[in-house]
C-alpha cells in the first residue's frame, strides 16, 4: 500500500497543466488485441514521465527512445486490463474510496483537502480515480498472478546462508541495467544483445549518466526511474557477485552479466555497514480462509465467510470458527498464524491487518487464496537483528522470484496477444 500511495502521490505532483495541454494530430500507434493507444494518450503519458524525470533531476532520453520505453509499457498495461476483464478481476468503488481517504491521511489532509489538491495541479476526481483503479488493479493482478504463488523454502535459505558464509554485514547500494534474452534465441540474437549492453556500458564509462543510460538501454520496470534497486543485504549475493561489488570503487559499473534470461550490469552506489540492532513491529495474527478454486466460485466462497462472519458475531469462539471452516493449514491451531514480520504476508492480508487494533476483527477480506477473516491478537516491537540475514534473505529471494516470474508471465502474455505496433509509421 505504501508503494501504490506513494504512486497515487506522485500521480497528483506530475498531474501539471502543461500535461493537459499536451496536443497533436492523433492516430493509433498500437492494436493490442482489441484495443488501441493512440498518438494523443501516448504523448499524454510521455509528458507526464518527463515532468517526473525533470523533478528528479534525471537526464532525459532521447525522444525517440522515450516513446519506445512508454509504448512498451502502455502496451504491457492494456495487455494486463483486458486480462482482469476477462478473468473477472476488478476494483471496487469502496475500495477507490478507502485508497483516497488514507491518502488523504498520509498526505495530512482530509477528503475535501486533497480534491482542493487535486484540482490546483489540473486533475479532476473522476479522472484521478479512474488512475488509482488502474493502479490497484495493475497490483491485484500482480498479486494473483505471480506474488501469492511465490514461495521461499527454509533450504533455499540454508542455502543462500551457506554460500554466503564468511560475507560482512554489508549492503550495497545498486542500479542496474537489464537486457531481456527472448524464448528460443540463438547465439546471433544474444551477441546482439550483448554488444547492446556494451554499448551503455561504454556510455556510463564515457561519464554519462548511468540514470540516463539506463532509461535509454534498459528493458527492467525500473528503467525510467533510472534502474535504482535501492539497499541490498550482501548476504543474498554469491560470494562471487560481492567480491565484484568489493573491487569496485563507488560509481563504477561491473562487467556484463548473464543471469536466468537476462543480460545485466550493476553500478555500485554506495556501500555501508549493516551491524546493529534491527527493531521490527510484528503482529501475531489469527484467521479463518475460505478458499477459492474450481470446486467454490467466488460467490460461493464469498457467501460461505459471510456465514462464518455472522456465527462470529453471534458470540461464537474465533478459535472455534476456525477449527471448523477454515480451509488453511493453521486451522488446526485456531487458525494461529504466530507472529508475523512486515512482507511475510501478500499485501491484501498484510494491509487487513495493519489496520486492526489488537483484539478486532476484519471484514471479510479478499486475497488470491480466497476470503479470510482476520484478527489481530497483539503487536509488538522485537529485536531481529539475530535473525536479521535469514529475514533479508528470505525478502531477497521472494522479491527476486517475483520479479522473474512476472517478467516471464508478461513476456508470455504479449507472445500470446495480438499486437500491431504502429509508433513508427509504415
Amino acid at each position: 500500500m505504501k508503494q501504490l500511495l506513494l504512486a497515487a502521490t506522485l500521480a497528483c505532483a506530475l498531474a501539471q497543466p502543461a500535461s493537459a495541454a499536451v496536443k497533436t494530430a492523433d492516430r493509433i500507434v498500437a492494436v493490442v488485441n482489441n484495443g488501441v493507444i493512440t498518438l494523443s494518450e501516448l504523448k499524454l503519458r510521455e509528458s507526464d514521465i518527463s515532468n517526473s524525470l525533470k523533478r528528479q533531476n534525471m537526464a532525459q532520453p532521447p525522444a525517440d527512445v522515450l516513446s519506445r520505453q512508454v509504448l512498451d509499457l502502455m502496451i504491457n498495461e492494456q495487455l494486463q486490463l483486458q486480462y482482469a476483464t476477462s478473468n473477472g478481476l476488478r476494483v471496487s468503488d469502496a475500495e477507490i474510496d478507502d485508497t483516497l481517504q488514507k491518502l488523504a491521511t498520509q498526505n495530512k489532509t482530509d477528503l475535501p483537502g486533497l480534491y482542493a489538491r487535486l484540482k490546483q495541479d489540473g486533475l479532476t476526481v473522476d479522472g484521478f480515480r479512474n488512475s488509482l483503479r488502474k493502479d490497484l488493479l495493475l497490483d491485484r493482478i500482480k498479486e494473483r498472478e505471480i506474488a501469492g504463488r511465490v514461495n521461499v523454502t527454509d533450504s533455499e535459505v540454508e542455502q543462500v546462508q551457506k554460500s554466503a558464509q564468511g560475507v560482512s554485514n554489508a549492503e550495497y547500494r545498486l542500479s542496474m541495467i537489464q537486457l531481456n534474452i527472448p524464448e528460443r534465441a540463438d547465439a546471433a540474437q544474444i551477441e546482439t544483445l550483448r554488444q547492446r549492453l556494451l554499448d551503455a556500458q561504454k556510455a556510463v564509462r564515457g561519464g554519462q549518466p548511468f540514470a540516463e543510460v539506463a532509461a535509454r538501454y534498459s528493458e527492467a520496470a525500473n528503467a525510467l526511474s533510472g534502474g535504482d534497486m535501492g539497499w541490498k543485504s550482501a548476504s543474498t549475493f554469491p560470494p562471487e557477485f560481492i567480491q565484484m561489488l568489493e573491487a569496485l570503487h563507488d560509481g563504477e559499473v561491473t562487467d556484463i552479466i548473464r543471469a536466468n534470461n537476462s543480460l545485466l550490469m550493476f553500478k555500485r552506489i554506495e556501500k555501508r555497514n549493516s551491524s546493529g540492532p534491527q527493531m521490527v513491529q510484528q503482529f501475531k495474527v489469527r484467521h479463518i480462509l475460505v478458499k477459492t478454486n474450481e470446486a467454490t466460485s467466488e460467490a460461493e466462497a464469498r457467501a460461505r465467510i459471510l456465514q462464518v462472519q455472522d456465527r462470529l458475531q453471534r458470540g461464537a469462539s474465533f478459535e472455534a470458527l476456525a477449527r471448523q471452516f477454515s480451509e488453511d493449514g493453521s486451522a488446526s491451531l485456531g487458525g494461529d498464524l504466530g507472529w508475523l514480520n512486515p512482507g511475510d504476508t501478500v499485501p491484501e492480508f498484510e494491509r487487513a491487518f495493519n489496520a486492526l487494533k489488537a483484539g478486532q476483527v476484519s471484514a471479510p477480506v479478499r486475497s488470491p487464496f480466497g476470503w479470510h477473516l482476520i484478527r489481530l491478537d497483539e503487536t509488538r516491537n522485537q529485536d531481529v537483528s539475530g535473525e536479521r540475514e535469514k529475514l533479508a534473505i528470505k525478502q531477497s529471494i521472494r522479491q527476486r522470484k517475483i520479479e522473474q516470474s512476472y517478467n516471464d508471465w508478461l513476456q508470455q502474455l504479449r507472445s500470446a496477444a495480438f499486437i500491431d505496433d504502429k509508433l513508427i509509421e509504415k
